[in-house]
C-alpha cells in the first residue's frame, strides 16, 4: 500500500491520489511524509508543501493550514494562494 494524499482548500479539491513523498511547512519547521509515517497533526505556515507521483514532483504554495496523516492517508486543509 503506498501513500493517499487529499489537499483541500475552501475553494475545491486541490489534489487527490497516490504519491511517494509530502513535504509540508510545519509551524516548527519543514518535514516529510513516507509511507507508514507514525501519526500526527500539525499546523502549517505559510510556504511550499511539494508531493511526489511518479518521480515527478508538483508544488502548490500555501498561505497555512493543517495536516493530518493517519494509516497511509495524508490530509491537508490550507489556503491556497
Amino acid at each position: 500500500m503506498s501513500l493517499i494524499l487529499k489537499i483541500v482548500s475552501p475553494e475545491k479539491i486541490e489534489f487527490t491520489g497516490e504519491v511517494e513523498s509530502v513535504l509540508v511547512p510545519g509551524t516548527l519547521g519543514s518535514f516529510e511524509i513516507l509511507k507508514d509515517h507514525a501519526p500526527i497533526i500539525s499546523s502549517l505556515q505559510p510556504g511550499v508543501v511539494e508531493y511526489s507521483v511518479n518521480g515527478s514532483k508538483t508544488q502548490l504554495r500555501v498561505m497555512g493550514g493543517f495536516v493530518e496523516v493517519q494509516k497511509n492517508e495524508v490530509n491537508l486543509c490550507v489556503e491556497v494562494k
